[in-house]
């Protein structure tokens, strides 16, 4: 009696094994298909399973919640769109669940972009409409959550490389790069804008200019030296690239033409700085903005070799020009 037992238990055992091995180990389908699933934010680890099944992903959805469970999957389901390619077993699909590896874009931001290129970015990837994006970057909704008091979100997305999965909703993606500026914005440089009497808005403002005009790093506390000196006496800033900033991009040349542009931005029109930033500056301008050179500067020319000649005074400047110009016919 007891052997009969226990051969009953043996093959009992081994039915089981044979059984979650077909179930785990064996592929659903012969065909080398492509799947994509879409798991919902907020939808449940039974929900996605249900999914899986009606895709033939898998063929025991008791087993995938007993197997969920073990392993804690069931109460922290990555939710994202899922790429099934050829012919994967139920257990590597559990494990592909299981890492959270939901179809991701990667989405950098370089230094110096401004909202329309980054707009264009995310078009390119399919993350955002170009129109949708620009328009919720103007959201007064938006810059409220995110305690940003300027007329755009523009100066506030950090640029980086972002890894960005499929569906993420343009508002999420903003979400991601403001935090990771308030992130990289330190305690230290809080102080030193406090000492300065100035806005954090006022500080990304600068320092999105510094990042326009600076092309080393050596001259980006030069070149907030000169704007600082001219705030302080108030001498209009005349940044070029705030002339034509949301009129055209900065790949192009500015004419003179573009100076004229009548634009609450172009600070060869209005007086102080501009509303807000005018492009993403980097860590490097922001400190620069924070910690101007001490030097008497309120001029400078570019060398058009990415250095600057700096002046103190009109006269110096203008004679910096003609010297640039005669080098340039000359050549």
């Amino acid at each position: 009696m007891k052997i009969r037992l226990i051969l009953v238990a043996i093959i009992f055992v081994l039915s089981i094994s044979v059984y979650l091995s077909f179930q785990l180990l064996v592929p659903v389908t012969t065909e080398k298909s492509v799947i994509e699933i879409e798991i919902s934010k907020g939808a449940s680890y039974r929900q996605a399973l249900k999914s899986l099944a009606e895709k033939d992903i898998i063929r025991d959805t008791f087993i995938f919640l007993l197997v969920g469970k073990i392993y804690g999957l069931d109460k922290k389901i990555r939710a994202g769109f899922y790429l099934f390619k050829g012919r994967l077993t139920p257990w590597q699909v559990f494990q592909k669940l299981l890492a959270g590896e939901v179809i991701e874009y990667w989405l950098t931001i370089n230094e110096g972009d401004s909202i329309y290129e980054i707009a264009r970015k995310l078009e390119a990837i399919g993350l955002s409409d170009y129109d949708t994006f620009i328009k919720l970057s103007k959201d007064k909704e938006i810059l409220q959550s995110l305690y940003i008091h300027s007329p755009s979100i523009e100066g506030y997305l950090f640029p980086e490389t972002y890894r960005l999965p499929k569906g993420a909703s343009p508002e999420y993606i903003i979400s991601i790069m403001v935090n990771k500026l308030r992130k990289e914005y330190t305690e230290e440089m809080r102080k030193r804008q406090i000492e300065l009497k100035w806005t954090e808005n006022e500080v990304l403002t600068l320092a999105s200019i510094i990042e326009r005009e600076a092309v080393v790093d050596e001259e980006r506390a030069i070149i907030s030296a000169v704007y600082h000196n001219r705030l302080k006496i108030k001498m209009p800033l005349q940044a070029d690239p705030t002339a034509i900033y949301g009129v055209k991009s900065y790949d192009n040349k500015i004419t003179r033409e573009d100076l004229k542009i009548k634009s609450p931005y172009n600070t060869y029109i209005i007086s102080g700085l501009p509303p807000g930033p005018i492009a993403s500056p980097s860590i490097k301008s922001i400190i620069a903005a924070l910690y101007p050179a001490n030097v008497p500067y309120l001029y400078f020319v570019s060398r058009r070799d990415g250095t600057h000649i700096f002046s103190k005074t009109l006269q110096e400047h203008n004679a910096s020009i003609t010297k640039i110009r005669n080098a340039t016919i000359s050549e």
